[in-house]
């Protein structure tokens, strides 16, 4: 634990990517496999499954400190770490547990999961006891599996590549599926990645994504020249069909298969050796479906016949990556989609369609199409295009074009400090709308009045909307799109404007207007305003528009009901 303890530190303080590669890389060649195995999997974004309620750490690590509860709640708004407020207010002083990082995670943190609240309580803090500072700050990032450390997925496995003397490409194979939640890493699946003959894709794992870049206007030369798809707001996935099994795997290497086996039943009849890459979606009434709808069905183990029927999966394949056991993500995108074609003709697998619009403006007419059609956009995938790793140029050209975000000016009504670098910022924001449109300035300046003197809202419910008080509905929250000046001035009014607080939570005086984009919205009975928005940030600060022009539920309900591009 010390050393990954001291490895975490050395990667914290430095922002050179050479440097934290090369730490990196004295790490993975000092350390025993059994402890290289979890540091790399915790490294690279795997999260064990939750052992402990967050809610018990602190509350732990309250009563050890003697702090109380709300003093407790108040140094972790400060600080804007969990780990790091409980590894300063714990009483420590032991000099640190030299058990390596594999027994503690196998023989501490793990078997916590099945121990009753009261053993838990007894088990962390002997655990934290035994453990310095840095060792506490640790044992709450694995327990919690937020490792913000500035080490991304690409930069373990390339540490790991250089490490073994391999190409990275290999290494990324290798890694697919390695965090997966129902895998344990240990000695022997690390030494398969180092291995130099060990197989490029074990298993039933995925090969790794290959990634659209956003479209920039960039010329495309003949659109012939390009295989021209709708790009589908669902999950990518691959399905990967082998002697062993069939597999469905997300993107970002979850396996599907307990929640989908109405689409592993469909890949029944593909031959082994087949690995095919596409979308995986609800499909209804000959179109797809909402994403929320397939929210509906992820995370299901055993899903019920009603809900399959309700909400029926389809895995949409546009590109056929392996067959009979041979990789052809080397070969020419239009070889593989005419072999993707002649595969699944006359199967239940569906291929996506392809369009051929005769120019550019075609092409736009099409695009600008999408929101009616229940898709986000374009693909544009060169047909010359090999199947490569990640976003990269070097295989070919696959762009993406989305639609124009949907808008709307919201009004900041809640206010809350972030984490980590944000943690004494005000930079996460709930915004609302009017209930209707203000008769005139003055209306709305005195609902600011009455909100101020925290006037207590009429109730809105049983009334036409004409007769309606008015008043501000909350509906969205975002904390991304600022520049950091930005948000320094919006924290600034926030902190002379606060009316209430609620924990960590400030109501502010309605004094700031934001222009909102978002991808979607839906219709919604969990949020008071009825409705809920996809991906929503804050595309710019309105200091132009007066409260009384900003949006309201109408204009949302009419983006709801008549999508414009």
């Amino acid at each position: 634990m010390k050393d990954f303890a001291a490895l975490y530190a050395e990667l914290d303080a430095s922002a050179s990517t050479a440097d934290k590669l090369q730490a990196l890389k004295q790490y993975l060649a000092r350390t025993e496999a059994a402890d290289a195995a979890w540091a790399v999997y915790v490294l690279a974004g795997g999260k064990p499954r939750r052992l402990v309620r967050t809610a018990l750490l602190r509350e732990l690590a309250a009563e050890q400190a003697g702090l109380a509860p709300w003093l407790f709640e108040a140094s972790y708004q400060a600080v804007g770490d969990l780990a790091e407020t409980i590894a300063q207010v714990l009483p420590l002083d032991g000099q640190g547990d030299e058990q390596p990082l594999a027994h503690w995670i196998e023989q501490r943190l793990l078997p916590l999961r099945h121990c009753t609240v009261a053993q838990q309580r007894l088990e962390i803090v002997a655990q934290w006891k035994a453990l310095d500072r840095r060792g506490v700050f640790i044992w709450v990032k694995l327990v919690g599996g937020a490792f913000r450390v500035g080490v991304s997925r690409q930069l373990v496995q390339r540490a790991l590549a250089e490490h073994a003397g391999l190409p990275a490409g290999v290494m990324a194979q290798r890694m697919m599926g390695y965090t997966d939640a129902d895998r344990r890493p240990d000695a022997q699946a690390y030494a398969a990645l180092l291995a130099p003959d060990a197989p490029q894709v074990p298993d039933g794992r995925p090969y790794p994504f290959f990634l659209a870049q956003s479209y920039a206007h960039e010329d495309l030369g003949s659109l012939d020249q390009w295989q021209i798809e709708w790009k589908y707001d669902g999950i990518r996935a691959q399905l990967v069909c082998r002697d062993t099994g069939i597999f469905l795997w997300s993107r970002g290497e979850e396996l599907l298969n307990e929640a989908f086996p109405d689409v592993l039943a469909q890949a029944q009849h593909l031959p082994p050796g087949t690995v095919l890459d596409g979308e995986l979606l609800v499909w209804r009434d000959g179109r797809p479906a909402a994403f929320s709808e397939l929210q509906q069905r992820l995370g299901r183990k055993r899903p019920p016949s009603a809900l399959m029927t309700r909400l029926p999966a389809v895995f949409l394949a546009y590109d056929l990556l392996e067959e009979r056991g041979i990789d052809l993500r080397d070969r020419a995108l239009r070889q593989r989609r005419h072999r993707l074609e002649a595969m699944l003709e006359g199967r239940p697998i569906g291929v996506s369609g392809r369009l051929a619009p005769s120019d550019m403006q075609g092409l736009d007419r099409q695009r600008r199409q999408a929101r009616e059609r229940g898709v986000e956009g374009l693909m544009l995938k060169h047909l010359d295009s090999r199947y490569g790793i990640g976003r990269t140029r070097g295989a070919g050209l696959w762009f993406k074009w989305k639609t124009q975000p949907l808008v709307v000016d919201g009004v900041l009504i809640y206010a809350q400090a972030g984490h980590g670098r944000r943690a004494l910022l005000y930079s996460d924001y709930t915004f609302g709308v009017w209930n209707r449109a203000p008769v005139s300035a003055e209306e709305a300046q005195a609902v600011v009045e009455a909100i101020a003197r925290r006037e207590p809202l009429p109730a809105l419910a049983g009334r036409p909307l004409a007769e309606q008080p008015l008043q501000l509905v909350a509906f969205a929250k975002a904390y991304s799109g600022l520049t950091d000046q930005e948000m320094r001035q919006v924290d600034a009014a926030v902190s002379c404007t606060t009316i209430d607080k609620f924990g960590p939570v400030r109501s502010v005086r309605p004094t700031l207007v934001f222009e909102l984009a978002f991808e979607g919205l839906m219709r919604s009975s969990r949020h008071k305003s009825g409705l809920a928005l996809r991906f929503p940030r804050i595309s710019r600060l309105r200091t132009d528009k007066p409260l009384h022009e900003a949006g309201t539920l109408a204009d949302l309900q009419a983006l709801l009901d008549t999508p414009p591009d």
